[in-house]
């Protein structure tokens, strides 16, 4: 049986997503273990003109909603972006996944051929669904999963590959 384009998408976000949450519940528990401040991590960045950890987490967020929405053609619940804390990142984690699920293989399925027309930085960009999921979406999440990988591995978070992978 062929890959569908519900299973290329849907269940990856979901696994990403609670991944990231599996990390972060990691990394808190490192902090209270080491008495460290959770913001210091909260508001940690690679470098200064990237995101800080929050907005990585935010930005995997958005990969993972707009990915859904824009491929079931369904409008994205809108999140403020205004997560400082560990809770609210989580919570906001909760909701995306809460979304994710209300998204259905027939929705998805049904748009195989389909369009996804985006607005970034004032220039529209019109894909077909497959290349927008494969060489959009998926790539856009996996650098914001990353990146919030990368910043805790580079405060000292013992993190490893299999946290960011999760379990099999």
């Amino acid at each position: 049986m062929p890959l569908s384009l519900y299973q290329a998408s849907i269940p990856v976000f979901i696994r990403g997503l609670i991944n990231l949450s599996a990390v972060l519940e990691k990394v808190k528990a490192h902090a209270v273990a080491n008495n460290i401040d959770l913001a210091t991590y909260v508001n940690a960045r690679l470098a200064p003109d990237m995101y800080p950890l929050s907005g990585q987490v935010q930005g995997a967020s958005d990969a993972a909603k707009f990915g859904a929405a824009r491929l079931a053609a369904l409008t994205p619940p809108s999140f403020a972006d205004t997560e400082t804390t560990f809770d609210e990142l989580q919570a906001r984690i909760t909701k995306t996944l809460d979304f994710l699920k209300t998204v259905n293989e027939e929705q998805i399925n049904a748009r195989v051929g389909g369009q996804v027309t985006l607005k970034i930085r004032g220039k529209e960009m019109n894909f077909d669904c497959e290349p927008y999921l494969l060489n959009f979406a998926l790539p856009n999440l996996f650098f914001h999963l990353t990146t919030a990988y990368a910043i805790l591995r580079n405060q000292g978070v013992p993190l490893g590959k299999m946290d960011y992978l999760g379990s099999f």
